[in-house]
């Protein structure tokens, strides 16, 4: 108890004192959240530095899931307990809060890969991709042998029904770090890996789209149209149906150009559009139209959504291309 306290307390920060009762009623009570204030968070692959801004309006309910995770960890200090605090950390996208709280868990339960598969997560957000992949292959080793462990959505979706596995997002997450460093053959055998813990039609179809991209990026092309095979449009689909779309495109059951029909202002959209449009980026870039892939990774960066896995990647292609 007495650690979680020192923890935290060395991250006070000091509020002026005409705002302090206004602020104290809407920050966490660890007294690192605080709305309105704009904190570094990293540079992207372009360069630019990019920030997190809380708003206390919108962000109310998410303010109070934190409060209650730290209430419940002080009851309880228990593994999960202290991942819920970094996890509800993440969600408001203070991803160095995050890091900080996952990198406590990892040193107070050094068995555990739980807590790797989260920052490591993050350690991806802030393009530390190096960080990111020690933490995955780290917690593969730890949990080689272990049965499937769902884990529990703290932003449930439309039937409010777990679908993910931490086997599934440790392999799925080294992939991605592995594919962002444009390290082809080392994605290609996480999502390989990934595959054996895809255990229903989301996991499957999330897996499949960046293992296709994968083995595209490899020019096994005939390998790549294999893969499609697996998809039909019976499948049962709860959440990822932009990454369902993007691979129906690929086998020609969807049109290219209504692949971005969603309102990439509008914030339930944002992400649809934000990973559909790497997607549809890099399907221009694989066919030899890189003005037409550069236009819209440019799209999809103006969206501001710099925390999307489909924004790190745009950032990627834009910058190998800029080098070209």
């Amino acid at each position: 108890m007495k650690n979680y306290w020192s923890f935290f307390m060395t991250l006070l920060v000091v509020f002026s004192a005409c705002d302090s009762k206004i602020v104290d009623k809407k920050r966490s009570t660890n007294n690192i959240i605080i709305p309105n204030e704009e904190v570094f968070q990293t540079v992207s692959l372009l360069g630019d530095s990019l920030f997190t801004k809380i708003d206390s309006t919108s962000q109310s309910m998410q303010i109070k899931n934190l409060q209650e995770a730290e209430k419940q960890y002080l009851e309880d200090p228990t593994l999960e307990n202290l991942i819920w605090i970094g996890r509800r950390e993440a969600y408001l996208s203070r991803y160095d809060l995050a890091i900080r709280t996952f990198t406590k868990a990892i040193n107070e339960f050094p068995e555990a890969f739980e807590p790797l598969r989260h920052r490591g997560h993050r350690y991806v957000s802030i393009r530390k991709f190096d960080e990111a992949i020690r933490d995955f292959q780290n917690a593969a080793d730890l949990m080689a042998g272990t049965p499937i462990q769902i884990e529990q959505d703290g932003m449930p979706n439309k039937l409010n029904i777990p679908l993910s596995n931490v086997q599934f997002n440790v392999w799925y997450h080294l992939g991605l770090a592995h594919y962002l460093k444009g390290e082809w053959d080392e994605a290609r055998e996480a999502y390989k890996n990934c595959m054996e813990v895809s255990v229903n039609d989301d996991l499957k179809i999330a897996t499949l789209d960046w293992y296709y991209m994968t083995l595209v990026k490899l020019g096994r092309t005939d390998d790549a149209q294999e893969l499609l095979v697996k998809v039909n449009s019976k499948m049962d689909i709860i959440e990822n149906d932009a990454y369902f779309k993007r691979l129906l495109m690929y086998k020609g059951e969807f049109q290219p150009e209504k692949l971005l029909n969603v309102d990439s202002e509008a914030s339930d959209q944002k992400l649809q559009y934000v990973t559909q449009g790497y997607g549809l980026g890099n399907y221009y870039l694989s066919k030899g139209d890189t003005s037409m892939a550069q236009s819209i990774f440019q799209n999809v960066i103006n969206t501001g959504y710099w925390s999307a896995f489909g924004y790190i990647a745009s950032e990627m292609e834009l910058a190998k291309l800029k080098d070209e």
